[in-house]
């Protein structure tokens, strides 16, 4: 190994005054002798590391207590973040009327436009610094099609431009949309995704059972098979909770394009739990509400230094030129740990059964993790947030699906890795929450090589999870070279890399590394696909 990486809480936290100057040196250097970082990685760590220099936004002791011994966590953004998490620019209007900052006419071929996308993702920005989302794709690019163009064609034009996604923008956060209707560009997204064999980007299929034909979702479950990707979303709950303007950005969020999330907090129900002595109506009754309240101070801190300190959305040319909307935008409000939080209720309850009566096995324990959930989202709708409009002046609900600093803690409201049930099982227990989750949830299903030889099974699983009320369904091929990790996708070699200190292109691939290392992520019960799947429906 060479010299060891120190860790986002390392490069991320703490000011100047509250580490000696000579630790914030030591730091700085282990990030620039770092041998799997590339030029462009440490460029970006270090302007994070510079951040943290400067001093968080005031909070109440409460607060800072809880930050501290990291029962809420403000994923590391910085200390005083200058532009959004999360960032959905109107990429149709920019393509409709063009760019003055950038100085670009309205494209009128399909080459034009895509050389118009390649130079605006350079200026998009996000918490990695490159764009989380890279627009409808289908929508976008699909008016510049001719007739005559034949697949193969379009084919070639669509592999440039995906090769030059994945070396100008090497980040799985980077996120584009497909869907619901068909699509000659949807289509041959798909051929090229198998041909390329890319993690970068990532794709979002938007599936309206009225609108999507099931050999769509065949092509792209057998896209799935090859690549990991894309997930698939429900279309109409997205609809309903956001309009017919949003898309899957990043992992798993769903904003509202023109829009965005000025930052996620996020709360650890495990923690919050663990602090806690009395029964689980007394956690749900007072200590949820205290958590709940310090983990919304924190969002509301860093949303208004944000808007009126960094005043991001009144010199940002996104903004200027009517992109973005300060309007449209919201605070995601994260929680992670609801497994281990309920484990733990039901302990304090003496109804877990020596460990028998556990989230996922137990009808009493999943009933309990919907009170939870549907208390939390009580509390978040009840507590205005400023600059929100986006989420109805309100935080929106996130389930976060976990970074590699989190201590034997489950992703959002997900099973523990090892632990999952069957399918059928594993699906229904988890589709009870997605409704409560706005702002996103996703759970992610290894299913074994079988698959393949049924894919139809498999467009029966998405179609009956989807219909099941699930908001995003996601599936890993068990021994693929492609795999999810916490919602982003990596290659297995990239992964080995790491571990023998080589230099990966793809900055979330160090994320991964670490999730991969404390979770062992590629390891969950891998399910078989058979004919049941029909009973999900």
């Amino acid at each position: 190994m060479g010299p060891e990486a120190p860790t986002p809480r390392d490069q991320w936290s703490g000011t100047i005054d509250a580490m000696e100057m000579h630790e914030f040196i030591e730091r700085a250097r282990g990030l620039v002798q770092d041998s799997t970082r590339g030029y462009d990685q440490k460029i970006r760590q270090l302007a994070t590391l510079a951040t943290s220099a400067i001093p968080t936004p005031a909070l109440s002791d409460d607060a800072q207590r809880a930050l501290d011994e990291r029962v809420i966590c403000d994923m590391y953004e910085g200390n005083a973040p200058f532009a959004p998490r999360y960032v959905l620019p109107d990429y149709a209007k920019a393509l409709r009327e063009g760019l003055d900052y950038l100085e670009l006419s309205p494209p009128e071929s399909l080459d034009d436009a895509i050389a118009f996308l390649q130079v605006m993702y350079a200026h998009v920005p996000s918490v990695t610094t490159y764009p989380v989302y890279l627009g409808e794709l289908d929508e976008l690019l699909e008016p510049f099609v001719p007739a005559d163009m034949t697949d193969d064609e379009l084919d070639a034009k669509l592999r440039r431009f995906w090769i030059g996604i994945d070396r100008m923008v090497p980040d799985a956060f980077a996120h584009l949309n497909v869907g619901p209707h068909d699509s000659r560009v949807t289509r041959s997204i798909f051929r090229v995704e198998r041909s390329l064999r890319q993690a970068v980007p990532n794709i979002t299929l938007k599936v309206d059972p009225e609108v999507t034909p099931d050999d769509l979702i065949e092509d792209a479950v057998r896209t799935v098979f090859e690549t990991g990707k894309p997930h698939f979303v429900n279309h109409p709950m997205m609809v309903a909770d956001h309009g017919d303007r949003y898309a899957a950005v990043s992992c798993y969020n769903s904003l509202k394009i023109g829009g965005g999330a000025h930052t996620l907090v996020r709360l650890n129900l495990k923690e919050a739990a663990l602090r806690h002595t009395g029964t689980s109506e007394q956690f749900l009754a007072a200590a949820l509400p205290h958590w709940v309240e310090l983990t919304a101070e924190m969002g509301e801190a860093r949303v208004r230094s944000l808007v009126e300190e960094q005043r991001f959305f009144d010199t940002h040319w996104l903004a200027t030129e009517g992109l973005i909307d300060l309007h449209r935008f919201t605070a995601m409000f994260g929680i992670f740990g609801l497994a281990e939080c309920v484990n733990h209720l039901m302990v304090l309850d003496g109804n877990d059964r020596d460990g028998a009566a556990r989230y996922g096995h137990d009808a009493d324990a999943d009933a309990l993790s919907v009170r939870v959930v549907e208390r939390v989202a009580e509390l978040v709708a009840a507590r205005p947030m400023p600059y929100c409009e986006g989420g109805a002046g309100y935080c929106s609900l996130h389930s976060q699906g976990g970074i590699e600093l989190d201590d034997r803690v489950t992703a959002g409201t997900r099973i523990p890795v090892g632990d999952e049930p069957d399918l059928l099982s594993h699906i229904t227990t988890c589709a009870v929450h997605h409704h409560l989750f706005p702002a996103g949830i996703s759970d992610i299903f290894h299913v074994d090589e079988t698959a393949v030889r049924n894919p139809q099974a498999m467009v029966d699983i998405v179609k009956g999870a989807l219909g099941q009320g699930m908001r995003d369904f996601t599936f890993n091929l068990a021994n693929n070279e492609f795999v999810r990790i916490t919602g982003y996708l990596v290659r297995k070699r990239d992964l080995a890399r790491i571990a023998d200190a080589a230099h990966v292109r793809h900055g979330s691939d160090h994320l991964a590394a670490g999730s991969e290392n404390a979770y062992h992520l590629t390891q969950r019960t891998a399910q078989r696909v058979g004919c049941h799947e029909r009973s999900v429906r």
